[in-house]
């Protein structure tokens, strides 16, 4: 239970640390952070699976590209339900994409090492 609370603030720290390289990805403080963490957390567990599973064979010709497109959606979907996390576009969401699952790795070997 420590170990996920201490993920989902490395995850809000992650998007913070988005919010300042990627222009036009604003987070306005640590608990935006926070619940923006959650929220994309909840949408890629529900309405991103479903859409990953739906376009599979579009995932397999573009060798997975297209599911940072879909993770970049999730993350444009989070902004328009979180205040204090704004995404002004797809090409920031998208480049945020890039950048969080970078810093998603990072934080899951931390957190399977530790």
């Amino acid at each position: 239970m420590l170990a996920l609370l201490f993920q989902w603030v490395l995850y809000a720290v992650a998007l913070l640390v988005v919010s300042k390289i990627v222009p036009g990805f604003d987070v306005r403080g640590l608990w935006p952070a926070l619940i923006a963490a959650l929220v994309i957390g909840f949408l890629n567990a529900t309405l991103g699976f479903v859409l990953k599973i739906v376009t599979f064979p579009l995932s397999i010709l573009t060798l997975g590209i297209f599911l940072l497109v879909i993770n970049g959606l999730m993350i444009l979907l989070a902004s328009s339900i979180v205040r204090g996390f704004d995404v002004r576009g797809f090409f920031p969401a998208f480049w945020g994409a890039i950048v969080l699952a970078i810093l998603g790795m990072i934080i899951r070997w931390l957190t399977r090492a530790a």
